[in-house]
């Protein structure tokens, strides 16, 4: 972990939704969803958000050895977006807790504001963590 990664530190990140993400098309395998408006869909708009904090700490890791994952997400879902658009999050580092991160972090879609909130990632050893996810796995298969 880079010294510079400290509270205070703030970051932009762009995506345009593509059709995928709404929801129709992201849960068009359950009963009702392909009724449903052509909209992002607010668990894309969790991983958009996520995105976002993991671009932004690429630069200040030792990428790809140590890497971060999502543990918590808090987010309000305030206006809807259709594809084609671009999502703009905005998102500052206001907390380093040992290896836990906390984001405040909000986004917007060129007409309207769409999301705000806060998300915590810790950052992980890949190696070790992938160890642990295949002895899992490999206890899971029996």
């Amino acid at each position: 972990m880079s010294p510079d990664l400290r509270p205070g530190l703030a970051f932009s990140w762009q995506y345009t939704v593509p059709a995928k993400a709404t929801v129709p098309r992201l849960y068009d395998d359950i009963p009702g969803c392909a009724e449903m408006p052509d909209v992002l869909a607010t668990g894309y708009l969790v991983g958009i958000m996520e995105c976002a904090c993991l671009q932004m700490l690429r630069e200040h890791l030792d990428w790809p050895r140590e890497q971060s994952l999502g543990t918590l997400v808090s987010f309000s879902h305030l206006a809807p977006t259709p594809p084609g658009m671009t999502v703009t999050v905005r998102g500052e580092l206001v907390e380093v807790d040992g290896r836990r991160l906390r984001f405040q972090l909000s986004a917007w879609d060129g007409e309207d504001k769409i999301s705000e909130g806060v998300h915590e990632r810790h950052l992980i050893d890949a190696g070790r963590f992938n160890q642990k996810v295949a002895a899992k796995a490999a206890r899971a298969a029996g």
